[in-house]
């Protein structure tokens, strides 16, 4: 019984490491995700500022 034991124990072992690592990978996956979705926010607010900026030169260009 004992090589029976060790081997549901290694088996067991295995399971938890590939348990541990499925969350690790999905843990970067959603700091990836978070990321990339922060700066989609801050190249819209740079779109936006820049847009602004235009508009106001070219107003301003007008009142000349």
């Amino acid at each position: 019984m004992g090589l029976v034991d060790n081997v549901k124990d290694a088996a067991e072992a295995t399971g938890d490491k590939i348990k541990r690592e499925a969350g690790e990978v999905k843990d970067r996956f959603d700091d990836k995700q978070d990321e990339r979705k922060a700066e989609a926010e801050v190249n819209k607010a740079e779109a936006e500022r820049d847009a602004t900026k235009t508009k106001n030169e070219y107003k301003e260009a007008l009142r000349d």
